[in-house]
């Protein structure tokens, strides 16, 4: 960490001002340097060529620092991972800061040093942003907006208006591994455990499942807030097809599943951040298993259920023992700030 004169962040940080400055030079731009952020304008010039894809999201999780990871590289994986729902190959973000005074230097800085390393290991680069500061009280430590630009893959063709009976449903790995890790720390809902957030870029293999399969990947979903029971509902509701899934091919950690059963929660509504939904034709389903269990990001990925024309605009789960349920979208909030 650069040796600020400041323990914490004040308003004066948030001015436009020499504070504002010596904030963003001896640590945002040295540590995020590339050629357009070092241009220091208001926006950036980019060089795209052919479709894009383009996505907003905001972070306000709480806290800011959790099992396996902080509000910083959640930022950037989201973001990335939005990218890759569309079939596209991230390249550039932006990355705005609004900041509660009194933030830690300390804690800032951590969450900086996250973010570089994010996008490095998704081989993005942030090319503008802004910084504000509010009041104390005003806020919750801090809250990150970002936008990500990214090239469309030649080979995909993602869309509900694609999926068919018989298509298959198949999720990169374990459920509601994001979504414990943050209640564990929640207070008043401590518990021991070593679960830990899932958070991380799923470009690669998704790339790697285009590559391969192109079309015949028909679509491709992040089950964050909602979990995979509400993505489920909405891709029923959207194709006006039937869903039915198998409990027992639904991948979840044993200490995970324990925690849900403990906590009164359903893994099929708990949030993930490291994992993904793919709707393939069921003739290369198997192999887009194969495939990515070669991931170790995906290495418990399943086949979980199939698209039917029976029981429209429903998902149908089949427990363990063989009965059946509908499996509706989450009503309410099940675990607030998890983003």
């Amino acid at each position: 960490m650069p040796k600020l004169d400041f323990d914490v962040i004040t308003l004066g940080h948030g001015s436009g001002g020499l504070l504002t400055n010596k904030l963003l030079d001896s640590g945002v731009f040295d540590l995020l340097q590339n050629d357009l952020l070092d241009k220091r304008h208001d926006g950036a010039t980019l060089s795209l060529q052919g479709a894009t894809a383009f996505t907003t999201d905001s972070f306000v999780i709480s806290p800011i620092f959790f099992p396996g990871g902080n509000i910083g590289e959640l930022a950037v994986n989201g973001t990335v991972n939005d990218l890759a729902m569309c079939g596209a190959i991230p390249q550039y973000l932006s990355l705005s800061f609004i900041i509660e005074e009194g933030l830690r230097m300390e804690d800032f800085w951590k969450i900086l040093v996250s973010i570089k390393f994010a996008c490095e290991a998704a081989g993005v680069q942030v090319v503008t942003g802004d910084t504000k500061v509010v009041e104390r009280g005003k806020g919750d430590q801090i809250f990150i907006n970002t936008t990500g630009v990214g090239r469309l893959h030649e080979r995909a063709r993602i869309g509900t208006d694609r999926i068919r009976p018989g298509d298959q449903i198949i999720v990169s790995d374990q459920l509601a591994t994001h979504g414990i890790a943050i209640m564990s720390v929640r207070k008043g809902l401590e518990f021991e455990t070593s679960i830990e957030s899932d958070t991380r870029p799923l470009h690669r293999p998704v790339r790697m499942l285009l590559d391969n399969f192109g079309p015949e990947i028909h679509l491709l979903r992040d089950p964050t807030r909602g979990g995979v029971a509400t993505v489920l509902s909405e891709i029923a509701r959207d194709t006006r097809l039937g869903i039915d899934i198998r409990q027992k091919d639904i991948p979840v950690a044993e200490q995970v599943s324990g925690a849900c059963e403990i906590l009164g929660l359903d893994p099929l509504y708990v949030a993930n951040e490291g994992i993904f939904l793919t709707v393939a034709d069921a003739s290369v389903a198997d192999r887009v298993v194969d495939q990515l269990r070669q991931d170790p990001a995906c290495r418990h990925a399943a086949v979980i259920g199939e698209v039917v024309e029976a029981h429209p605009r429903q998902v149908v789960l089949t427990s363990g023992i063989g009965g059946k349920r509908v499996v509706n979208m989450l009503t309410g909030e099940q675990l607030p700030r998890i983003c």
